[in-house]
């Protein structure tokens, strides 16, 4: 019984990475489509799809599903279920916005092809978890668009300082042990990654993203827990492509809502 109890355990663990790692592909998938929709469908000469395409093969997605992506955000695909060249035109960027327990604002890009499911899904989420899903406008004028690229390896933090603002970047904060973030307006990103990269910089990651403009600091244990499942749980819904908060929270508590 004891092999039995282990083999199982083991087949829920794999069931459980195999369904991330498929959420993981699709997020990335629909990524590649709409940049290739938006844009040109050659990462030449759209940077979008670039940086998408980037990010997929990061994650191990095949070159082959990554090629059929593009096809289908170019309309070129086949014309079988989700590769209906009418796909693509079906699927919209929405962002939704709402309040988690202790007043954090949270925001939530999605990808969707039925916004009333996208919508009634986060809902729920936001009811089941302590917060609620507010109206258009009612948390996004405390973020701003902001350029960031991702630097690991920094070893002369002056070095990264000099090329930031040779690449016309506003700031960057060490995040990590020599892990750096680099922000920028988004109309620049392109050249600050570049400049980056000449400067012998390893970028790991290029992207837009949403900043705070201030933060709500949770000591309540209770709502920091809350909102971690939360956040948890909206990251895990399939339309979902990111989730930003200006949440802040101590390190030691933390730690203690994760327990």
């Amino acid at each position: 019984m004891a092999g039995h109890s282990k083999w199982a355990n083991i087949k829920r663990q794999k069931a459980v990475v195999d369904a991330k790692r498929g959420h993981i592909f699709t997020q990335l998938s629909r990524a590649i489509i709409v940049a290739a929709r938006n844009g040109i469908p050659d990462p030449a000469g759209n940077f979008q799809l670039r940086t998408a395409i980037d990010k997929a093969k990061a994650a191990g997605i095949p070159n082959d599903n990554i090629d059929r992506a593009i096809a289908k955000g170019a309309g070129t695909f086949g014309s079988d279920s989700y590769g209906d060249p009418r796909y693509h035109e079906r699927l919209e960027e929405i962002r939704y916005e709402g309040y988690g327990p202790g007043g954090v604002a949270i925001l939530i890009e999605a990808l969707t092809d039925n916004r009333n499911r996208t919508a009634a899904d986060l809902r729920v989420s936001f009811s089941k978890n302590g917060g609620n899903l507010g109206e258009t406008g009612c948390v996004s004028w405390m973020f701003s668009q902001k350029g960031v690229c991702v630097v690991e390896d920094v070893i002369n933090e002056e070095q990264l300082l000099e090329a930031s603002l040779e690449g016309n970047a506003e700031s960057y904060e060490m995040i990590a042990d020599q892990t750096s973030e680099v922000f920028t307006e988004v109309t620049n990103l392109e050249k600050l990654s570049q400049v980056l990269k000449a400067k012998g910089f390893k970028v790991v990651d290029v992207e837009i993203r949403q900043i705070p403009n201030n933060k709500v600091e949770v000591t309540n244990i209770q709502h920091a827990r809350s909102l971690f499942k939360l956040i948890d749980t909206l990251e895990g819904l399939d339309d979902v492509q990111n989730v930003i908060s200006n949440l802040e929270i101590a390190d030691n508590l933390m730690v203690l809502s994760m327990t």
